[in-house]
C-alpha cells in the first residue's frame, strides 16, 4: 500500500463503468476490512464483461497477469469498476480493471484501490479454445 493515497477528483473517462458495488459487513476479513478475495472476485466478474460483448458465448478466466491491492476498502464504501480491453488474440483478450472507492463520507472523492490486469479466453462447448471472432458466413 502506498503511504500518501491519491485521492481523485473524477472517475475514468478513457475506460468503461461495468460493475458498481457495495461491500458488507459478511464481506470482510479478520482487521475488519473488505476481504481481498471477495474484491478479485469482484475484479474477475468486471474483467469479463467487455470480453463477453466480443466473444458471443462461453469463456474462461485464464490468467491474472497482475493485480494490485493499492489501499484497504471499508465496508460500506461505494466500489467504481472501470475496464478496458488492452489486447485481442485470436482466441484471448487481455483486460485492464481500475477499481476505484467512495466513501459514504467522502462523496465526490475518489481513491484508486485496486488495479488488475487479466486474461481471457474464448472457449467451445467442449471447454477447448475457440476464435474470438467467430467465423462469418461465407
Amino acid at each position: 500500500m502506498t503511504d500518501h493515497p491519491e485521492v481523485h477528483p473524477e472517475l475514468p473517462r478513457d475506460k468503461e463503468l461495468v460493475l458498481r458495488v457495495i461491500p458488507m459487513p459478511a464481506d470482510t476479513n479478520s482487521n475488519g476490512d473488505i476481504f481481498g478475495g471477495w474484491v478479485m472476485a469482484q475484479v474477475d466478474l468486471a474483467g469479463s464483461v467487455l470480453p463477453g460483448r466480443l466473444t458471443q458465448g462461453r469463456m474462461a478466466t485464464v490468467a491474472v497477469n497482475e493485480f494490485i491491492f493499492k489501499q484497504p476498502v471499508r465496508v460500506g464504501d461505494l466500489l467504481s469498476f472501470y475496464a478496458e480491453i488492452t489486447r485481442v488474440g485470436r482466441t484471448s483478450m487481455t483486460v485492464q480493471v481500475e477499481v476505484y472507492a467512495e466513501g459514504i463520507r467522502t462523496q465526490g472523492r475518489y481513491l484508486k484501490v485496486t488495479e488488475a490486469r487479466l486474461t481471457y479466453v474464448a472457449i467451445d462447448e467442449q471447454g477447448r479454445p475457440r476464435p474470438v471472432h467467430p467465423a462469418q458466413p461465407a
